[in-house]
């Protein structure tokens, strides 16, 4: 079977339950190259998921379409822990993050990346049941951006998680401009303490 971009689905022998949870206030996006040393991604997610994250995106898009299935699958096995699978889908993923530019899936939960509020409007008319909008704030991964306007977060017909920047710090403000939750990556992978970073965003957004 072909993903949206004409990539395979793999079959790894087990496929979760389509989750109808709410979409967590708090979502990790991985990135394992911005782990201090000694670092695994796996051990890294489950010090998160016991802190309390319920949600990651799992990018690592230069892994073989085999090994990032097999990750997807281990993380998948993490008790109360939604995956959600970036660019490429997968049967053990509980949903699919969407680069700007993909089509929409004929089925399944899916969210896109969105960078204005017309890309929002577009991507919830084609059925997507979230999206990031980037950039909220000036980020190491992306530099030289400029964030969105204070007004981008609020107002919106599916949730909206705000992306690029975000950490502890500031990751109130985004709830309180109207973003329904946050998505984090170098605040949390490049951390000594992944765990207790993930404590703090969650007291932060409530």
């Amino acid at each position: 079977m072909s993903g949206p971009d004409g990539q395979r689905f793999i079959h790894v022998h087990e496929q979760p339950e389509v989750t109808s949870l709410p979409l967590p206030r708090v979502v990790l996006v991985t990135d394992r190259s911005l782990l201090p040393p000694g670092r695994g991604l796996l051990a890294t997610v489950r010090e998160c998921t016991a802190a309390g994250l319920r949600a990651v995106v799992v990018r690592e898009h230069d892994l073989s379409v085999h090994a990032r299935a097999l990750l997807l699958r281990d993380l998948a096995r993490i008790d109360g822990l939604m995956v959600i699978s970036s660019r490429s889908p997968c049967l053990t993923a509980h949903g699919l993050h969407l680069a700007a530019h993909q089509p929409a899936p004929r089925s399944g939960r899916w969210g896109r990346s969105c960078h204005s509020r017309q890309d929002v409007a577009r991507a919830a008319g084609e059925g997507a049941a979230w999206a990031t909008l980037s950039p909220y704030a000036p980020s190491r991964s992306k530099p030289g951006r400029p964030p969105l306007p204070a007004d981008s977060w609020a107002g919106h017909p599916v949730p909206v998680l705000a992306l690029a920047g975000v950490d502890a710090t500031n990751a109130r403000a985004a709830i309180e401009a109207g973003a329904h939750g946050v998505a984090v990556m170098g605040a949390v992978m490049r951390a000594d303490d992944p765990a207790s970073v993930v404590a703090q965003l969650l007291g932060e957004v409530g």
